[in-house]
C-alpha cells in the first residue's frame, strides 16, 4: 500500500527484492548533503503533470514514499482541465481490466466518479484523476496516488528540490511567477529540468535558449544548482519497468549525488558535465522524428524508404552537431539512442504520423489532447531560425559564395515550409528525401567534419 514503510518491494516479475534500507540509507546520504535536520523531511516537487513529469514523481514516491517522516513529494498542475467524454470512457476500460487499480479505487471510495463520468453523469478533471493515479496524457498507463497541489506558490515554496516537467514553451513563464515565491528564501533549492526544447535569441549574437537558461534566467538560481535529466526512453515503458538510462548533466557538486540517489535497478541514471549541448540535442532528435512520422504513414511503413530518411536526417543532426559543440564526436551515442527511441515510439514521430494521415489538421496547434505538447514543433522553428542567419554563414565545398547553414539542412528546410509557414504540404518531405543533385549524406557529415565549424556563441559560450 502507497505510503506503508516497507523493508522490501515488490519487483515487475513477482519477485520480492529486499532493498528498503539501502533506499533509507540512500535518502539519509542525500538528506544530510542538504544539512535536513531528522524532523525535517526532503521535499520534492514536480512542476508540469506531462506523462515524464508524472511518471517521474511515480518513480520517487515508490521508492522513498514510504519514509513519510523523511521525505514528501508532491505535484503541480493547473486546475480545470477537464476530461472529454471518450477519454472518460477509455480510462473506465482502463479501470475495468486491472483487478488491483480496481480494488484500490474501490477501497479508496473513488470508483463511482468514474462510473458516472463513462455514462456522461459527472465531469472529471485532470487534477482530480492525477490524485489517483492517472495522468491525462497517459491513460494506458495507471500511475500510483499522487499527493496533487494546484496552488503554485503552495506547491514550490518550500522545495528543496523542483523538478521541471513542463513543456519548454511554458518554463519561462511558470518559473517567473515561482521566483515570486522565493523572494524571501534563505536556501536555494535544486531545480531538476526534464524539458527538450530549445528557444533562440538574435541578440546580441544569434543563439540558443534551453530550459535550464530560462529557469535561471526567470528565477536568479545559481547554474550550478540546476540540473537537465534525459535519456532514450518512453515514460510509460520506464514506470512498468522496462530497463532503461539517463543522465544527469550539470555541476558536479549536485549531479553526482543526484545521480546515485534516483538511480534504480531498472533505471540507471549517469552523470556528466555537458548541460547545455545534451539538452539541446534532446531538443534537435524531436524536430526529425516529426519528419519521421510523415515518412512512415506516407510509404505505408516501407523499410526503404525509412532507412533513407535515416540516412538524410542523422547526416543533418550530426551537420548541426558540429556547429554547436566542440567534440560532437562525444554526442554521437546518446543523440543516435535518443533519436531511435522516439522514431520507435515518441509522441513527435506519432505527431509526423497523424498529419501524414490526416487524422489530425495543423490547425489544432502542438497540443494534443491525449498527446501533450509536441516539443518538435516549436523547435524546427527555432533551430530553423538559428541557422538561417547570415552570420553564421559557411562555404560548402562546390559552392563560390558562402551560404546559412540551413542550406545544408534541406529536411530541416522542409519541415519548417510545412509545420511553421504552411507552404508545403507533408508529401514536400519525401520530395526532400529524392536528391536531384546526387548528393550523398555522408558528403554533408564530411564538410562538417573538414572545417573549423563549431561556433561557441550558438550556445551563449564566451
Amino acid at each position: 500500500m502507497v505510503g506503508s514503510i516497507e523493508a522490501k518491494s515488490l519487483q515487475s516479475n513477482g519477485s520480492v527484492h529486499h532493498n528498503g534500507l539501502n533506499l533509507e540509507e540512500k535518502l539519509d546520504e542525500f538528506r544530510r548533503l542538504l544539512g535536513k535536520s531528522d524532523k525535517d523531511p526532503l521535499r520534492i516537487v514536480s512542476v508540469g503533470a506531462g506523462a515524464w513529469g508524472s511518471v517521474f514523481a511515480a518513480l520517487l514516491q515508490e521508492s522513498y514514499g514510504g519514509f513519510r517522516d523523511k521525505f514528501q513529494i508532491r505535484i503541480w498542475r493547473r486546475a480545470g482541465r477537464a476530461v472529454d467524454r471518450e477519454t472518460a470512457e477509455h480510462l473506465f476500460e482502463v479501470i475495468n481490466s486491472r483487478e488491483d487499480i480496481l480494488r484500490r479505487l474501490i477501497r479508496r471510495c473513488a470508483y463511482l466518479k468514474y462510473v458516472e463520468a463513462r455514462l456522461g453523469d459527472r465531469t472529471l478533471y485532470a487534477d482530480e484523476i492525477l490524485k489517483d493515479g492517472f495522468c491525462l496524457n497517459m491513460v494506458d498507463t495507471p500511475l500510483c496516488p499522487l499527493k496533487v497541489v494546484t496552488n503554485l506558490q503552495e506547491a514550490v515554496w518550500d522545495a528543496d528540490i523542483v523538478v521541471n516537467g513542463l513543456p519548454s514553451t511554458e518554463t519561462r513563464e511558470v518559473f517567473e511567477e515561482i521566483s515570486k515565491y522565493w523572494k524571501e528564501r534563505i536556501t536555494v533549492p535544486i531545480i531538476i529540468s526534464l524539458s527538450k526544447g530549445i528557444e533562440t535569441a538574435l541578440e546580441p549574437v544569434p543563439h540558443i535558449i534551453t530550459p535550464t537558461k530560462m529557469i535561471h534566467q526567470a528565477t536568479g538560481v545559481p547554474i550550478d544548482n540546476v540540473l537537465y535529466l534525459g535519456g532514450p526512453n518512453i515514460a510509460a515503458e520506464i514506470y512498468n519497468k522496462e530497463y532503461a538510462n539517463a543522465r544527469i548533466c550539470g555541476a558536479a557538486k549536485w549531479r553526482k549525488p543526484l545521480a546515485k540517489f534516483l538511480r534504480q535497478s531498472h533505471f540507471i541514471v549517469w552523470d556528466n558535465s555537458d548541460l547545455v549541448t545534451h539538452e539541446v540535442m534532446g531538443g534537435l532528435k524531436n524536430v526529425y522524428a516529426i519528419g519521421a512520422g510523415m515518412v512512415a504513414a506516407l510509404t505505408k511503413e516501407s523499410a526503404t524508404s525509412k532507412s533513407v530518411y535515416f540516412a538524410h536526417c542523422t547526416s543533418e543532426m550530426i551537420f548541426i552537431t558540429h556547429l554547436l559543440a566542440e567534440e560532437p564526436e562525444k554526442l554521437a551515442g546518446p543523440l543516435l539512442a535518443d533519436t531511435y527511441v522516439t522514431l520507435l515510439k515518441g509522441r513527435n514521430a506519432w505527431y509526423g504520423q497523424m498529419l501524414a494521415k490526416g487524422e489530425i489538421n495543423r490547425d489544432m496547434g502542438d497540443s494534443i489532447s491525449g498527446k501533450g505538447m509536441i516539443q518538435g514543433v516549436s523547435a524546427v522553428g527555432a533551430f530553423y531560425q538559428l541557422l538561417s542567419q547570415s552570420s553564421l554563414s559557411i562555404l560548402p565545398s562546390e559552392e563560390k559564395k558562402p551560404v546559412a547553414p540551413v542550406e545544408s539542412c534541406p529536411i530541416l528546410k522542409t519541415l519548417y515550409k510545412i509545420l511553421i509557414t504552411r507552404e508545403q504540404s507533408t508529401q514536400a518531405i519525401l520530395q526532400a528525401l529524392r536528391d536531384e543533385t546526387l548528393n550523398d549524406p555522408r558528403d554533408r557529415i564530411e564538410i562538417a567534419q573538414s572545417h573549423a565549424f563549431y561556433r561557441p556563441s550558438l550556445l551563449g559560450q564566451p
